[in-house]
């Protein structure tokens, strides 16, 4: 079995999933960061397929961005140009060749959690 990317976003101030986020995924060596996807959250706050499949995995260092602002924003939950969260990065690893890595974010427009899933 190979391993593979999965994520997901609730919104925890409304209760509900988080539609319509824009992520983006990058692999992480020293101080260089190189895009390998994107995608946007559907209805249930999850990606229509992992994030990064079986056949792309790689065990190192990543980056997830939830561009968290753009989804308050239209929520209605914030406004102005500063926010306290915009873009927010999780990075993490992934160290074994096998294993499903779900990275979920927890999200209101005053804080986010995230944790190992499954």
């Amino acid at each position: 079995m190979t391993g593979y990317l999965t994520t997901h976003v609730l919104d925890t101030a409304r209760g509900c999933p988080a539609e319509g986020i824009k992520i983006a995924l990058y692999r992480v060596t020293g101080n260089s960061h190189k895009k390998i996807a994107e995608t946007v959250t559907n209805d249930d706050g999850r990606t229509d397929a992992p994030i990064l499949p079986a056949d792309k995995f790689k065990t190192g260092t990543y980056e997830l961005v939830f561009f968290a602002g753009d989804y308050l924003r239209a929520t209605g939950q914030v406004e102005g140009e500063v926010l306290f969260l915009d873009q927010v990065p999780i990075r993490f690893g992934m160290s074994d060749p096998a294993a499903h890595y779900h990275v979920p974010l927890l999200l209101s427009p005053y804080g986010m959690s995230t944790y190992r899933g499954s």
